[in-house]
């Protein structure tokens, strides 16, 4: 199992919380899905190119330009998930035409949820057997920040949005700071800031892939943009306001990441060629997520949220049927993409010496173009069963389906 995941299904409440009391939100369900559908090319990488590794950050001499971008493209997904998870929470605490009502059971129920799902079903699902290693990866992230959002929700906007801003621009203070095994806050201080094992000599073991607390951050931010998206709020204006925190967002990253003062514990050099320089520029670190990398991969989403504001075409329809049933997309997503493993597995064999080195079902160093031609024949292999699924989420009287 990798532990360069870029899933996240922790939209569950997002999606759930658009539908609460009036029609979706297109926009929102549109770039959810939209990640999601990155994530996909991420996963199959993953099944596919496994054996040409990327490290955190990339290492940009030995990592082709097709392999940097294409993993920079997933980076986008994470923050985007759980930003639209804090927004899609207010919603549900403020649906339209109707009182407020506490948001506290909504986020501690699906909290619950998306942990208990990390440390059973996931770890099965990401390598097709009872695992070794139980890793706290995305959902965990998700669950525990849906969690604290639950009783910090009922606090003042202004409070949540400063505590937010702090922990995000804050946390990477520090960054460089690590605790021996032996230190009594080691546990504390990996499940929070800082990815490692959390117990290595247990069965199963548990490690800790994305440490939580940048992650509750992103959530508070999210909760305090979602007013923003209430039927009240002018749509231009909205639109306006969106482009500005993009521009804001890419701003602070240009002077912060361009004169290497903060946000980024690996700083950026001239390498060998403009296209390296350019690609160390945008080298961040993802686990914990830098400063700098919340700022470019937000930043791009708020800009994506106001293109697609108020959009009824054929691009945000396909994709708001991904992003309209999350959970049930990335379970799915999973549970196919191991069954295709196992099989060619079977078929093929391992890793293998072909006539360019080491590969993989015959994909070698040359064909990274196959995990793309895989992605999108999965989009459209999934498309049907979800957009199913999705029709039948919002029918149904039955209570916990509407959770996937």
């Amino acid at each position: 199992m990798s532990t360069s995941t870029s899933s996240i299904p922790g939209a569950i409440a997002a999606s759930a919380a658009v539908t609460a009391h009036g029609k979706r939100i297109t926009s929102i369900d549109a770039l959810r899905g939209l990640v999601m559908c990155i994530m996909m090319m991420d996963h199959v990488r993953e099944n596919l190119y496994l054996h040409y590794p990327v490290t955190d950050p990339m290492t940009i001499a030995d990592t082709p330009s097709f392999l940097f971008f294409s993993r920079l493209a997933a980076h986008f997904c994470a923050p985007v998930f759980v930003f639209l998870t804090g927004l899609g929470a207010w919603l549900y605490a403020n649906p339209p035409g109707a009182a407020p009502r506490s948001a506290r059971e909504f986020l501690l129920k699906r909290g619950a949820l998306l942990i208990f799902l990390e440390i059973t079903v996931m770890s099965f699902l990401w390598v097709g057997e009872v695992p070794k290693v139980v890793w706290l990866q995305v959902l965990w992230a998700i669950g525990f920040s849906m969690m604290v959002l639950a009783f910090a929700s009922s606090l003042p906007r202004k409070w949540l949005l400063v505590t937010g801003l702090v922990i995000v621009v804050g946390h990477n203070a520090l960054a460089g700071i690590s605790l021996p095994r032996e230190h009594p806050l080691y546990e504390l201080w990996t499940l929070f800031l800082h990815r490692g094992w959390l117990f290595e000599y247990t069965t199963p073991q548990v490690r800790v892939t994305y440490p939580a607390l940048p992650w509750v951050g992103v959530i508070f931010l999210g909760w305090c943009t979602g007013p923003i998206f209430s039927r009240t709020f002018d749509s231009t204006r909205r639109r306006k306001l969106l482009v500005l925190m993009g521009v804001g967002c890419w701003l602070a990253l240009l002077v912060l990441r361009g004169f290497n003062i903060y946000g980024e514990n690996a700083p950026w050099t001239h390498q060998a060629t403009t296209l390296q320089t350019v690609m160390d520029f945008l080298n961040y670190t993802k686990y914990p997520p830098s400063l700098d990398f919340l700022l470019m991969t937000l930043g791009g989403g708020f800009f994506v949220l106001a293109a697609i504001d108020q959009a009824d075409n054929a691009f945000t329809r396909f994709m708001s049927v991904f992003g309209g049933a999350p959970m049930f997309y990335y379970l799915l997503h999973l549970a196919v993409l191991v069954t295709g493993y196992k099989i060619l597995l079977a078929i093929i064999g391992a890793n293998q010496v072909g006539p360019t080195g080491i590969e993989r079902f015959g994909v070698g160093p040359e064909q990274f173009w196959v995990v793309w031609v895989v992605t999108v024949l999965m989009w459209f292999v999934l498309y049907y069963p979800t957009r199913w699924f999705g029709n039948f989420k919002r029918r149904t009287s039955i209570g916990w389906v509407k959770y996937f």
